[in-house]
């Protein structure tokens, strides 16, 4: 009987990795609305905001696995991966909001969503990892229109140079989340989900907590809103999200994962639209249905 039953689990398996990295993509989507909101309670910029949700999000795992006395990782191979986690994981928050600043928010998500999967593809083509297909260069291609839709063509009023400076950031942070997807889908012995995300997240937050008190300051008046939206920032789109997007990647390709990232603007564009009042033109929606459309494609049809 039990032999029987591990070819059902075991054919299950690349299902439920495929769902996990949905479930990240979905909750993603809700840290953009609840940054904006926590970023207007209490003044803090978006650098500030981003070190505040990688020291929440990795102070919420790595503290229970200590108080539960947990085995730490031990290994130099551990311990690699985690400050790799946590480096990438900082430099990929810092160059995304640094491109914010230089440019525009819609470029900066349009190059580091829409560039992410397409160098993950390139980097497991390039290893032998996966061979591309044209259905999914086709599938690629749609969600990177839609995508382009539904973001919007940035206004106008930027010098060129700021707009390449931002665009080229915006690339660079592209590499970083790609690396850590790519990185991240081979696992590393006596090393969990978890652990890799608690600590790697605490080693990113040290890392750029100095940068953020230097340029912008990290205090604000605490308050039950403000306390509250922090918790938020860092319990759903941090710590629960990136702690099931790691963990789907041990079934599922680096590939349709970070193409599942694409659900980050797609699910904070309509919670925007919902929570912030802000109006969604015409060709954002039909952006926003090529972009579903695309991953649904991609997530039925593309191999896992």
């Amino acid at each position: 009987m039990l032999v029987s039953e591990h070819p059902v689990v075991a054919a299950r398996r690349p299902a439920t990795g495929l769902w996990l990295l949905v479930s990240a993509g979905v909750l993603w989507g809700t840290g953009g609305p609840s940054g904006s909101l926590l970023a207007l309670e209490t003044g803090l910029s978006p650098l500030a905001v981003a070190a505040y949700r990688l020291a929440i999000g990795g102070t919420l795992i790595a503290v229970p696995l200590v108080l539960t006395r947990r085995a730490l990782p031990r290994s130099r191979a551990a311990w690699t991966r985690i400050t790799a986690i946590g480096i990438l994981a900082a430099i990929f928050q810092t160059c995304f909001f640094a491109a914010v600043s230089l440019s525009t928010v819609s470029l900066a998500t349009l190059l580091t969503i829409g560039a992410s999967p397409v160098l993950v593809l390139v980097a497991e083509w390039i290893t032998g990892r996966r061979r591309i297909s044209l259905p999914v260069l086709s599938t690629v291609a749609l969600a990177a229109t839609g995508l382009a839709l539904l973001v919007g063509v940035p206004p106008s009023g930027h010098s060129a140079s700021g707009v390449l400076a931002g665009a080229a950031l915006a690339l660079l942070s592209a590499g970083c989340f790609a690396a850590m997807t790519f990185v991240s889908a081979r696992p590393v012995p006596g090393l969990d989900d978890l652990a890799a995300t608690g600590l790697g997240f605490t080693i990113g937050a040290a890392a750029l907590a100095p940068l953020a008190t230097v340029t912008s300051g990290m205090s604000f008046n605490p308050g039950w809103t403000s306390v509250g939206l922090l918790l938020l920032l860092g319990t759903a789109p941090t710590a629960l999200a990136y702690t099931l997007y790691f963990r789907g990647l041990r079934t599922t390709s680096a590939g349709t994962a970070a193409l599942m990232a694409l659900l980050e603007p797609l699910v904070g564009t309509v919670l925007a639209t919902w929570i912030l009042g802000d109006r969604l033109s015409p060709t954002g929606l039909v952006g926003g249905g090529l972009l579903a459309t695309a991953l649904l494609l991609h997530a039925r049809y593309s191999p896992r």
